[in-house]
């Protein structure tokens, strides 16, 4: 098994991206990137902990590649928005990849270049890569929110979008969205 972690906006969509996928075995949303130890969501949402709405991703890798999760990533937020997703404003927002190792930040800085090479994005990626300084789990009824949740307003406006879009361009990746 092997673990990956993302922050693409609102951890409660991003979550869902990943757990759909075939091959991740298990998801936590939590709190990367900042300086408070053991934060809180209350915490993170003044913005002045520098942590940013992350999910921790335990894949299997003879199932599901880092390459297939990073795809997951870039097409299920904007990496060319600075600290806001959608709605959603401040640096927690931010979208970031927090690596575990040199083979993932080497893969992921690739990635950009690759995406940046081919113009994929009319404005440049703002994607924060770095190595992951620690991981702390979010609240409980933060875990696994958007499948517990599927009619509350924001993810309906916010993030089933997203996923039947993700649905659409990798069918054989996901299974059924809803």
């Amino acid at each position: 098994m092997a673990k990956a972690t993302f922050g693409a906006g609102c951890f409660w969509g991003v979550e869902e991206e990943f757990r759909k996928i075939p091959g991740v075995r298990d998801t936590a949303v939590g709190y990367s990137g900042g300086t408070l130890a053991n934060p809180t969501y209350e915490d993170v949402c003044t913005d002045r902990t520098g942590h940013a709405e992350v999910v921790e991703v335990d894949y299997d890798p003879q199932r599901v590649s880092y390459e297939t999760l990073l795809d997951a990533f870039w097409n299920g937020h904007n990496p060319t928005q600075l600290n806001r997703q959608g709605p959603d404003v401040g640096t927690q927002y931010r979208s970031a990849i927090f690596t575990r190792n040199d083979a993932q930040m080497e893969v992921a800085k690739a990635y950009i270049a690759q995406l940046d090479a081919a113009k994929v994005y009319k404005r440049p990626i703002v994607t924060q890569v770095t190595s992951l300084p620690g991981f702390y789990r979010a609240e409980d009824y933060h875990q696994n929110y958007l499948a517990l949740h599927p009619d509350q307003p924001y993810i309906v406006f916010n993030d089933l979008p997203k996923l039947d879009h993700l649905k659409t361009l990798f069918p054989d990746r996901y299974v059924a969205v809803r």
